[in-house]
């Protein structure tokens, strides 16, 4: 059996990978479980899948779960990652509380399956450190986000030398369609509507501005150690291509799926074998009909060249922005900004941030909370 490290277990891609296990549970066992603040849900959890571990963020319903489970089996993230008796680490959580994690179970030579985008965007120099130094006791890094996934799957069996560029897809969100005009005066209700996916408020809110496929760019640097200019993005509405790979012969391969985070999260899971259960809904081309691909409009959504420019700093820029832009979505979401304020901010701060080169650990944190402080001031200030 292998042995499993949900974190993030209680949101939408764990909540997902569990749905995954319960049909591979002649494979898995669970063995660690951690949560954030929906304790209801993961004392849920923990009576089904019945883990040796678990942790949730502090507060009064925390401290009583912990009670009842046990105090000395209530461990912190960076615990849980390192655990003996766990194989494959899933980190799903949200924002740079998943970089610590990761980095623990690198270093204990674990399988790190990878949902959260800011962990290699925050701290991509020293997760790909990480990687390298301890891959001969096992470690990995799986992607679990669909874009990523997709290239990893054409990569398979395919040396990186004969890889000319990637490209990213995206479906443009909640307001690809929208007049420019109007996008000033949109709501946090509206932007979470995503034609397509099925997502957590702060990576939806990325997904209408576009943000998201910036980080996923920075992200691809670091999972595949290609430069960003060699990665594309096209728009794409049906979701259905997730990404390509083009190779030096001028050859194409893409990964084609219903959208369905349960797909790459098995691939995630059990790679290098593809597991008989299916776990989404099959594709059926023929009754899709067309798929349509276009270039990205900068105007409607200007955040995109700005973390673009930030990843090919290669210096703390990508933290810093990362942080401004947690704090302009939450900002958003609250109603203390407007949803066009959200770019302006991340361009101020990509302008005002004192970068740092070649970054340690301690640089790119300081680098993420510099930038969520420099947003808070503006937004604080009256001035966006």
């Amino acid at each position: 059996m292998i042995g499993l490290a949900v974190l993030g277990s209680t949101g939408s891609i764990g909540t997902q990978t569990l749905d995954v296990v319960r049909g591979l549970s002649d494979r898995f066992r669970v063995v660690a479980l951690a949560a954030g603040g929906n304790v209801t849900l993961l004392r849920e959890q923990i009576e089904e899948f019945h883990p040796d571990a678990a942790w949730a963020r502090p507060g009064p319903e925390a401290d009583v779960l912990a009670s009842e489970f046990g105090r000395d089996r209530w461990q912190p993230l960076d615990v849980l990652a390192a655990r003996d008796d766990v194989d494959v680490v899933v980190v799903a959580t949200s924002g740079r509380h998943g970089l610590e994690p990761t980095l623990r179970g690198l270093e204990a030579g674990k399988v790190v399956a990878l949902a959260n985008k800011e962990v290699l965007v925050v701290g991509g120099h020293v997760v790909r450190a990480a990687l390298e130094a301890n891959t001969h006791r096992g470690a990995e890094l799986r992607p679990i986000d669909s874009e990523h996934s997709a290239i990893w799957q054409c990569l398979w069996g395919e040396p990186m030398e004969t890889v000319d560029r990637l490209t990213l897809t995206a479906s443009g969100g909640a307001f690809r369609d929208y007049d420019l005009d109007a996008l000033a005066q949109v709501t946090p209700e509206q932007a979470l509507r995503h034609p397509t996916w099925e997502m957590g408020p702060k990576v939806t809110i990325d997904s209408a501005t576009l943000f998201n496929k910036g980080l996923e760019a920075i992200e691809a640097r670091w999972l595949f150690d290609i430069g960003i200019d060699r990665i594309d993005i096209v728009q794409h509405r049906e979701s259905i291509v997730h990404s390509l790979v083009t190779y030096a012969d001028g050859s194409i391969k893409a990964q084609l799926g219903e959208p369905d985070m349960r797909l790459p999260i098995q691939c995630a899971l059990t790679y290098p074998e593809r597991a008989p259960q299916q776990p989404a809904p099959p594709l059926d081309l023929a009754a899709r009909g067309a798929l349509h691909f276009g270039a990205i409009d900068e105007e409607r959504f200007p955040a995109l060249p700005l973390v673009l420019e930030a990843g090919r700093r290669d210096d703390t820029s990508a933290a810093a922005l990362s942080g401004a832009d947690d704090a302009a979505v939450e900002h958003f979401l609250a109603g203390r900004c407007r949803f066009t304020d959200i770019a302006r901010l991340l361009g101020q701060a990509l302008e005002a941030h004192p970068a740092t080169a070649d970054p340690d650990l301690d640089a790119l944190i300081a680098a993420e909370a510099w930038g969520r402080h420099f947003v808070d001031e503006r937004v604080a200030s009256g001035a966006p």
